[in-house]
């Protein structure tokens, strides 16, 4: 096979006896469009740019690394071939070990070949044009052949053109943070648990393996402590606070919530959730005293969150935004934000570390004073009707509170001004069937009392309710994933379940989104 004949060199260079790194005897399937930028301290530092070409990655080593100065110029050493499994390692290579240092992922996303339609002979030529789309580079680049090194080593210029991605005084150095995993050079080298395994598959794309249910012992030991305590929980010891603190009054049909009964309640759904929640920025809406008083909203990590906690750094981020988010991974994870007064959970609609392109793409039913929620199902139901019509899957959710939001996977492939656009052409044609429900005005107050058909929640780290979350209102209504054929049913409320109903809900029927985790659907033309 001519892409193995391609990883000789590579395999020649590495004792796979003693290294766990890929041989590179995976499935060749060619078409894939993916490169890798990785910050590695091996003898020297260097990073390494790896485009997919024809079943495998064709690298260079830029010493000081990629830049969006155009009048910067930077010498590349073409490298040999690497496997594609490669894309995905952040680790440590042992010392001893050919390249033997650490290794992160210091940017990531797809590339296009430019001004040729054979970017392989465009390579044999020594003039390659390409745009990048990653979390840190983007824009024109171009690689031209320039000689030979002493080392038998094909010398080239990495160069980025004038465009508008350009950056005067832009230095790969100055954004030394993983785009994987939000960790630095050193972070990774000090974490044994770095080491690359090459039999433990990639998580990038993976569905989250669904999680067992806390034990009985577990949730006893909560049951048992006095208002507060120390709750070995999933692998981990939890300061617990004030437990029989009220947080949620009751309703009619639905007893108080205490923060115990938060911290059980996401405890025990935690396997059912976190599959919405993974790789997966959160913005939290907390009520620490409860929902009789003000909640805020928590972006930013806390400094004295536990070292545990998964966390990601958002290094596009301003000054006078979050830098650090939490990203919830386990149902400690969960325990610890309910303790925390976290009551409401929003995760992002795209994944870390792919953050500009959504697996979601999201419409919102947002009633108005008049709008009756007779009207809300219609709405939803033409929304059915249309996806229907477009060949595409998605569910409805009712929120909690008034109002339905259908939820559509779609392969991270689109950028949010995409989806946005998609989502706003259909709501629009949806919107024209039945004018007299519906306002497209942006404030409440001009709406008339009419429901709104809100795309504009297609946007970074603008986000909607995740599955599952509670709500802040009496009797702690949830958020529930619904089957189209159950906005049909006549006793069908949008706060019909609340923590204390919902596992009875998923026991009877499952969960209706599950079937769309991971579905990398295209959004067809309008």
């Amino acid at each position: 096979m001519a892409e193995r004949r391609r990883l000789a060199e590579y395999q020649t260079k590495r004792d796979f006896a003693r290294t766990r790194e890929p041989a590179g005897d995976d499935d060749f399937t060619r078409g894939g469009n993916s490169f890798v930028v990785q910050r590695h301290r091996a003898r020297r530092r260097h990073y390494d740019l790896r485009l997919e070409l024809d079943g495998v990655l064709v690298s260079w080593a830029v010493p000081k690394g990629p830049t969006l100065d155009p009048d910067v110029r930077r010498m590349a050493v073409h490298v040999e071939d690497h496997p594609r499994e490669y894309a995905d390692f952040e680790g440590v290579i042992p010392r001893g070990q050919y390249g033997g240092g650490d290794v992160i992922v210091w940017d990531r996303g797809t590339w296009e070949p430019a001004e040729t339609d054979d970017p392989a002979q465009a390579i044999r030529d020594g003039n390659l044009h390409f745009d990048l789309h990653g979390d840190k580079l983007a824009g024109r680049f171009v690689l031209v052949r320039r000689g030979q090194s002493t080392s038998d080593k094909e010398q080239w210029l990495l160069l980025h053109k004038h465009d508008e991605h350009a950056r005067k005084g832009w230095e790969a150095d100055d954004h030394p943070k993983s785009v994987k995993t939000g960790r630095t050079n050193d972070e990774v080298a000090a974490d044994p648990e770095a080491t690359w395994h090459s039999d433990r598959p990639a998580s990038r794309a993976a569905v989250p393996t669904r999680l067992p249910p806390p034990n009985r012992d577990e949730l006893a030991a909560l049951d048992k402590l006095d208002g507060k305590g120390t709750w070995d929980f999933d692998g981990h010891r939890l300061n617990l606070t004030n437990l029989d603190k009220v947080l949620v009054p009751a309703a009619e049909d639905a007893t108080a919530v205490t923060k115990r009964d938060l911290i059980a309640y996401y405890a025990t759904i935690a396997p059912v959730m976190l599959p919405y929640l993974a790789d997966r920025p959160l913005n939290a809406h907390r009520f620490p005293n409860g929902i009789g008083k003000p909640g805020f909203w928590q972006k930013e990590a806390p400094g004295h969150a536990p070292k545990w906690l998964r966390r990601w750094y958002n290094d596009r981020a301003d000054s006078d935004e979050a830098h650090c988010y939490l990203v919830p991974d386990s149902a400690a994870a969960l325990a610890w934000l309910a303790n925390y007064g976290a009551l409401e959970l929003h995760a992002w609609t795209s994944r870390i570390p792919d953050v500009e392109h959504p697996t979601w793409a999201l419409f919102d039913i947002d009633p108005g004073p008049r709008t009756r929620f007779e009207d809300v199902l219609l709405l939803a139901r033409l929304h059915r009707t249309a996806l229907e019509r477009l060949g595409l899957e998605g569910r409805p959710k009712v929120t909690g509170q008034r109002g339905i939001q259908v939820w559509v996977p779609v392969e991270p492939r689109y950028t949010y001004d995409e989806t946005r656009a998609w989502t706003e052409t259909v709501s629009r044609l949806i919107g024209r069937t039945v004018p007299d429900l519906v306002s497209w005005q942006w404030e409440k107050s001009k709406r008339g009392g009419l429901a709104r058909l809100d795309y504009t929640q297609n946007v970074i780290n603008k986000t909607l309710v995740a599955p599952y979350s509670v709500r802040p209102r009496p009797g702690a209504p949830v958020s529930v994933p619904l089957e189209w054929d159950e906005l049909d049913e006549e006793d069908l409320r949008p706060d019909g379940w609340t923590i204390r109903t919902v596992a009875d809900r998923l026991a009877d029927k499952g969960d209706p989104f599950a079937p769309l985790l991971g579905l990398p659907q295209h959004l067809p033309e309008l």
